[in-house]
């Protein structure tokens, strides 16, 4: 299963797009019926303040409403088949090797979704300060991004290559 994301499409395998609609169509469907009659029933024990069923079903609510709308982004942006690729060229689906300056160790990591799921590598968002600094560079090309601290941070591009499955 892969999903990567291109400039505003994402791509999908079929096996994504379908585990990815059905959870939605659970959350919106049976699974707002669901929490509604867990929140109503709480509601019937009487005082709220003190409830912690109601406290608990409600906090549930909100978790699964704020699952739906990266959901439906998702699935309306998304385009089921293979992203395009070329060896050489990082991009979304790509197995990328990068060598940090200063450090001698490499660190490779598959650049797709952070909806990717069950990689046996790292996934590193393509939208992420990293993805974002290395999409488009070619192998033995430097880029620099910006670290949580503010720091700027350099890498090499050691290898770009399509990812091999799951």
């Amino acid at each position: 299963m892969t999903e990567t994301r291109s400039e505003n499409v994402t791509w999908l395998t079929q096996e994504a797009y379908d585990r990815l609609k059905a959870e939605l169509d659970h959350l919106a469907g049976p699974g707002r019926v669901e929490i509604a009659k867990r929140i109503e029933a709480a509601r019937e024990e009487g005082d709220l303040r003190e409830n912690g069923g109601y406290h608990a079903a409600k906090e549930e609510q909100g978790k699964r409403e704020a699952r739906i709308a990266p959901l439906q982004h998702i699935l309306s942006t998304a385009r089921v088949g293979e992203p395009p690729r070329t060896d050489g060229v990082v991009g979304p689906g790509m197995t990328v090797t990068v060598r940090f300056s200063g450090d001698d160790d490499e660190v490779t990591f598959l650049l797709a979704s952070r909806e990717e799921s069950g990689a046996p590598i790292d996934v590193y968002s393509p939208n992420s300060p990293l993805g974002s600094a290395i999409a488009g560079k070619k192998v033995g090309e430097t880029a620099t991004y910006t670290l949580p601290n503010g720091r700027a941070a350099k890498v090499e591009i050691l290898e770009a290559v399509p990812y091999g499955g799951f």
